[in-house]
């Protein structure tokens, strides 16, 4: 087994075709996860990432084993050097620009698309692992990715729901309104830390809407507390951010 595993971390037909399908089914299958879900980036695009990065470290390679062969007179001749390392930092450093296209800030002040640009990096990196052959990192990396963004959903929802900070936009009538749902929100024993009044717009509502940040204080839960602020007449949306 040890003696295939070498075999295939030499730079060779068979070791080139196995990396990059490697690097295409592992991609394809974390971006389906994203994808299924409607996140910017999907199954396509986690593949092409990985694709590329693993790729690139086949290129460095390439040159590498060229260097020390075919091109050695050549290199030797001009003084020429290189390092291996340096096409994959580039592709660490580039990965960021695609990364925070799919970061966004909606209108309700949210932040979205955290997660596809961490895992577009993350998926960069594993095609780095892929490309440079080794394979005893590459499925345990995998397993990981794939469990974090497939299972741990459940994990952060029970973790949010649980949290004394939260973020509650609110949609309602007028601003004259303001008072009577902080005093709503006071009467559940919470404490005020921020609000974000937006006066309305007509891109994003008509209608005046706030960012309250609250902390829990008492053994409230989230579901009261969205509750207690839609029992007021003037409130047209609530949603927990």
């Amino acid at each position: 087994m040890i003696a295939e595993l070498d075999y295939l971390r030499q730079l060779n037909m068979l070791s080139v075709v196995l990396r990059l399908l490697l690097a295409m089914l592992s991609g394809g299958m974390i971006g389906l996860e994203r994808g299924r879900k409607r996140r910017p980036a999907g199954c396509r695009t986690y593949m092409l990432v990985c694709l590329g990065a693993a790729l690139t470290m086949l290129l460095s390679q390439y040159e590498s084993t060229m260097l020390a062969t075919e091109w050695s007179d050549v290199a030797e001749s001009i003084g020429l050097h290189t390092d291996i390392s340096r096409f994959g930092a580039q592709v660490i450093n580039g990965i960021g620009f695609l990364g925070a296209g799919t970061i966004i800030v909606t209108g309700r002040q949210q932040v979205k698309g955290l997660t596809t640009a961490a895992g577009l990096w993350a998926s960069a990196c594993m095609g780095l692992a892929i490309g440079a052959g080794f394979y005893e990192c590459i499925l345990l990396a995998f397993i990981l990715m794939f469990l974090c963004i497939r299972f741990f959903p459940a994990i952060d929802t029970l973790i949010q729901e649980n949290a004394k900070i939260m973020n509650i936009y609110v949609e309602f009538e007028s601003l004259d309104n303001i008072g009577p749902i902080i005093g709503q929100l006071k009467t559940q024993g919470v404490q005020i830390l921020d609000v974000d009044i937006e006066r309305g717009r007509e891109k994003r509502s008509r209608n005046p809407s706030a960012v309250f940040s609250i902390h829990l204080n008492q053994r409230k839960t989230h579901t009261q507390i969205m509750s207690a602020l839609s029992d007021i007449h003037c409130v047209y949306t609530i949603k927990e951010i």
